[in-house]
């Protein structure tokens, strides 16, 4: 089996006008019917989360196909799956008082109960298959067999008997499965979020923040390659998906960017690297910043500002390297591509005011709830404004059941998720992985580091990224816990390296999406990648060692921790470069690469001499140093 096929999803169906109407309005009361769940009524855990999925799944198999190669008309054993799902709904919701009442694990099911929470079951796999590939659904397949046939196995990892009703008890007719944390999130503010990002591209808000990236850096030699990052970024931490990001904003960086003399795999690594990066960025961060403030217990407003560094750090890291490459080919930007700023902001501004509004509840600390709701409101209004962005009344609908549209994979990876969650919680697998990552490394922190950094790459091949964080959180975190990390920068570092999966060979999902546009091997363009998200992959155990990073000490260590990650960033740039304003000498190379180690260490006399000896070499070598690329940095 090749990687594309691990990979390969359902196809989304071409729907004759009239029927993808239909659909389009049918999501849109889906939309309006979570809106409303949310914001305006206190809803049961486990209804919301049955209701949501019977909707969410009733939809899916009317969208999308079973094979990539699905045909556009709906065939009858789709309805059929439409159709079972909504039963499935309605069965659950009449019967929500009865199922709340029997008591888990004693009461025997019904022949109705087990015929529905069975086809639910099946529903699931089948929607985990048609949204996330065979990787995902492959993966909770061995955690069922697991579940149903782990007795069987020695210790430490057999476990007692489980009857296919004691699964089935588990992960459909509590909180603790199907219906738990991760889909409880995509039903609340993952979905509500998601909702904003659609309204603001609809409204034009997607032009603006393109044209205002080009308005940055366009003018600048590599300007097309950095606007690709800064854009992919903006866009990245709404979509949460480095896939969709690559899609949505490289198919126009990457063209743009081998015209002005970028090989294609350079240009489709950096749109690789830029989008991943984005489901790291605060405010939004995507979806699997939401989900690790349910899962660690951390509120979101406090993840949000841990990421900030971080997330400036890695984009740095990528920019600086673009920007040495640019200046040693001396690639300059055409003419004519740059809007003035007049022209950005003459409708521009208005999409300024959602973001504020974000940015503004977040900071009094309103919920994430609340405060998704507020951006979908203000983008709308803020529509208004002006006649050029104005929503009709159509688009407003259309908006609505385009965000239904869009959540079906992330809904599918997020119910698989929970079912994975469920059965661990069931056996103890979580805790016995912790044992056996801290026996494999001897219970040293650096070993463990490194083996959890490498189990959540591997958990994360092929997989959303909440799927990836999910799985690694409660197989990895533990592991970590047992340490004594601290959850934040604990539950962070699996975050970032469940993100970094997206870039990462064998698989790296983003690369596949960009080889298509730049008509490069994906294979190269994840090597490319990996090279420039190089600070990326070193952060996480930056920010372990020296949570200052993160600001979680005093003022003034904070301050001194984050002087130091920058200059290590900059010198980690030069140093994967070999180039800064001429070829830098290997010795000097090395230097920096040492200086940056010592950077980042939370012994404060350490990193600043080291911050300094950085700051030092960088100057002679951007000022001082006999140019041997272009004539000016």
């Amino acid at each position: 089996m090749n990687i594309p096929s691990l990979t390969a999803t359902g196809r989304r169906r071409k729907l004759s006008p009239t029927l993808r109407k239909a659909v389009i309005v049918v999501s849109a009361a889906f939309a309006i019917w979570v809106i409303h769940s949310n914001l305006f009524v206190i809803s049961d855990p486990l209804i919301l989360g049955i209701l949501f999925i019977s909707g969410i799944f009733s939809i899916l198999f009317l969208a999308i196909g079973a094979t990539s190669k699905a045909p556009d008309h709906i065939p009858f054993y789709d309805w059929g799956l439409s159709a079972l799902s909504l039963a499935c709904g309605i069965y659950f919701y009449v019967s929500a008082g009865a199922i709340a009442d029997r008591i888990s694990l004693l009461d025997e099911f019904t022949a109705d109960q087990l015929f529905f929470g069975s086809s639910l079951l099946f529903l699931t796999m089948e929607a985990t298959r048609r949204t996330t590939g065979l990787g995902l659904t492959g993966v909770v397949t061995l955690f069922l067999i697991y579940n149903l046939f782990g007795y069987l196995l020695p210790p430490p990892f057999g476990h007692r008997v489980s009857e296919y009703t004691y699964l089935l008890d588990i992960l459909v007719f509590t909180t603790d499965g199907l219906f738990g944390v991760p889909i409880q999130v995509v039903a609340s503010y993952v979905f509500l979020f998601v909702m904003f990002g659609t309204f603001l591209s609809k409204a034009g808000g997607g032009d603006f923040f393109f044209n205002l990236a080009a308005l940055l850096t366009g003018r600048s030699r590599g300007g097309p390659a950095k606007i690709a990052i800064i854009s992919s970024g903006l866009y990245g931490t709404m979509s949460g998906s480095p896939t969709s990001d690559v899609v949505a904003t490289g198919s126009i960086t990457i063209p743009v960017m081998k015209r002005l003399g970028y090989s294609a795999r350079f240009a489709a690594a950096v749109e690789v690297a830029a989008s991943t990066g984005g489901s790291a960025m605060p405010p939004i961060m995507g979806s699997a910043a939401f989900i690790m403030a349910e899962y660690s217990g951390i509120s979101y407003n406090a993840i949000v500002i841990a990421a900030v560094i971080p997330a400036l750090l890695y984009y740095m890291g990528v920019f600086a390297q673009v920007h040495f490459r640019a200046v040693r080919f001396d690639l300059r930007p055409s003419e004519g591509e740059v809007p003035s700023a007049a022209e950005t902001f003459r409708t521009g501004w208005v999409f300024l005011l959602p973001i504020v509004g974000i940015v503004v509840a977040l900071v009094l600390g309103y919920s994430p709830t609340f405060t998704a709701g507020v951006g979908v409101i203000a983008t709308i209004v803020a529509s208004m404004i002006l006649k050029e962005t104005r929503l009709s009344p159509w688009q407003i609908v259309e908006g609505l059941g385009t965000t239904t549209l869009q959540i079906l994979p992330v809904a599918g990876a997020c119910a698989a998720a929970g079912l994975v969650i469920g059965g661990l919680s069931m056996t103890g697998l979580g805790m016995k992985s912790a044992n056996v990552i801290l026996t494999v490394s001897s219970a040293q922190p650096i070993l463990t580091l490194i083996i959890a950094a490498i189990v959540t790459i591997v958990l994360g091949l092929g997989m959303p990224t909440p799927s990836a964080y999910i799985l690694a959180a409660v197989l990895v975190g533990p592991a970590l816990a047992k340490l004594g990390y601290p959850v934040l920068p604990s539950q962070m570092f699996l975050l970032y390296y469940a993100i970094l999966s997206a870039l990462t060979p064998p698989i790296a999902v983003a690369a596949i999406a960009a080889s298509a546009i730049a008509d490069e091997d994906p294979f190269k363009i994840a090597f490319s990648a990996v090279r420039l998200a190089i600070a990326g992959f070193l952060l996480p155990f930056a920010f372990v060692w020296n949570p200052g990073i993160l600001l979680e000490l005093s003022p003034v260590a904070n301050a001194i921790a984050v002087v130091g990650a920058f200059a290590a960033v900059g010198a980690l740039a030069v140093s994967m470069e070999g180039f800064a304003k001429a070829e830098v000498p290997t010795w000097q190379r090395g230097v920096l690469l040492v200086a940056a180690i010592a950077a980042v260490s939370p012994y404060a006399l350490v990193s600043i001499g080291s911050a300094m000896l950085i700051l030092a070499i960088l100057v002679w070598l951007l000022f001082f140093q006999k140019c041997t690329g272009a004539q000016e940095v």
